[in-house]
């Protein structure tokens, strides 16, 4: 319990910190449309991050390839930079990573491959990037019903539990 209390506390001082960590570094390799790795400059072990206030579909979801696609076309091999910003309960780093100055997730929502990721019924730090991609019916947006990355797992489980 106490161990509880003391993780909560963390989150807490972690969610209003600016940011926990910053550094430049390299993209070797997307895993999806909101993960990605970075090697730092300065060296070091290469940092798994998944891009904070976004969720792109499941990989074996569709849209799922093209999210991950555009990722890798906008940032695999690039320099850019990180802000940590917390990490999830799964203990993975949620960050803003920026590619010449540009918030990759800001520009993942707002080409329709990625959703906003909101909170308590509060709208995602993306809404006005999300709610012109559905305008513009861009990306998974151009669909009649696309369904979100949330909606996806709670159908059919992630897709590790498909490929299973």
């Amino acid at each position: 319990m106490i161990l509880r209390c003391l993780l909560l506390l963390m989150l807490c001082l972690a969610g209003s910190a600016q940011a926990l960590e910053t550094f430049g570094g390299q993209v070797t390799y997307v895993t999806d449309g909101d993960t990605l790795w970075v090697q730092p400059d300065g060296g070091g072990a290469v940092h798994k991050l998944r891009l904070t206030g976004i969720d792109a579909p499941e990989i074996c979801q569709h849209g799922g390839k093209a999210a991950r696609d555009l990722l890798a076309q906008l940032a695999l091999h690039r320099r850019v930079t990180v802000s940590v910003t917390y990490f999830d309960r799964y203990g993975r780093a949620l960050a803003t990573v920026r590619l010449d100055g540009k918030d990759l997730a800001a520009q993942m929502v707002r080409a329709g491959y990625a959703w906003t990721y909101g909170w308590r019924g509060r709208p995602g730090p993306y809404a006005a990037e999300e709610a012109y991609a559905r305008q513009a019916r861009v990306g998974v947006f151009a669909a009649q019903r696309p369904e979100s990355p949330r909606a996806f797992r709670k159908r059919h489980g992630s897709c590790h539990a498909v490929t299973r």
